[in-house]
């Protein structure tokens, strides 16, 4: 016992050593138990996510406190001979201040959580760690209206959420409603082809509408919004040079999404070419 008092009183006159001997075990600890959450598997399931975050947090703060206790006589001199100089810190520091002050502002709004799809400014993915400074997301390809992941993670500084606005894209995680566009460029008469490609989306749909219409009753209920609906919309524009635009619009698994798009132009292609044979000629 005598030998732990001692010990202990010396690791506190040297509190450096100390502080460093605190934060080994704290890292190893820390490791010890991500390997575990982690296990041997080769993809990360979202419930892992959320578990290494919270490990990753909870030591992270736990750190500090440990750290604020064995210092606390320390800083509490250094806040007093830093007074005159606080102004200058904070303006230094507005960056980091932002960053934890829009840690709280996600935590406090619920705007997102790990395993959701966001879009912030121009950047889109799925979150997979979010902390005090920083939020990391694997991004993916929904500009192009392609809903798969790049290869590329992200790091988004949580003073991000001050600048722009948060989108929370969970439910196309599953269906989404995928709009895509095919340029005529004669100026013909393109509504009797409707009906036809109309019944043709259906037969590619007929396999999921039942779960799309579910599914799109309950993000009405959840958003309290009345939605386009899970069945197809049409419609047709012209550009300023004359030419003619059909516009589609699909409530469609989101994995799926692409190789409908490829189907529906393939068949409405082929119905064009068949109404308008000198056309295409």
């Amino acid at each position: 016992m005598g030998i732990i008092t001692e010990t202990f009183t010396y690791l506190l006159t040297n509190k450096l050593l100390f502080t460093a001997l605190i934060i080994v075990i704290i890292t190893i600890a820390r490791r010890i138990v991500l390997s575990q959450v982690r296990g041997d598997e080769f993809f990360v399931t979202e419930t892992q996510r959320k578990w290494m975050s919270r490990t990753k947090n909870g030591t992270f703060i736990f750190t500090l406190v440990i750290l604020f206790i064995l210092w606390r006589s320390e800083i509490n001199e250094f806040a007093l001979s830093v007074t005159a100089i606080a102004v200058a810190i904070v303006v230094a520091s507005k960056e980091i201040i932002l960053c934890f002050t829009g840690s709280i502002q996600r935590a406090s709004s619920r705007s997102f959580r790990i395993g959701d799809w966001i879009e912030v400014g121009k950047i889109c993915g799925e979150v997979i760690e979010h902390n005090m400074m920083a939020t990391v997301i694997q991004e993916i390809d929904l500009h192009h209206g392609q809903y798969h992941y790049t290869g590329k993670t992200a790091t988004l500084p949580n003073s991000m959420f001050f600048t722009y606005p948060v989108k929370n894209l969970n439910f196309m995680k599953r269906y989404v409603y995928h709009n895509f566009s095919i340029v005529v460029r004669d100026f013909v008469n393109l509504y009797p082809l409707l009906p036809t490609i109309i019944t043709k989306i259906d037969h590619h749909s007929e396999d999921f509408i039942e779960v799309a219409r579910r599914y799109n009753s309950i993000i009405e209920k959840h958003a309290g919004l009345d939605l386009p609906g899970s069945e197809p919309h049409i419609h047709i524009s012209s550009s300023t040079t004359g030419e003619q635009i059909v516009h589609f619009m699909l409530f469609c698994p989101t994995e799926r999404a692409t190789h409908l798009e490829q189907e529906i132009r393939r068949d409405f292609m082929e119905e064009y070419e068949r109404a308008f044979p000198a056309t295409t000629a």
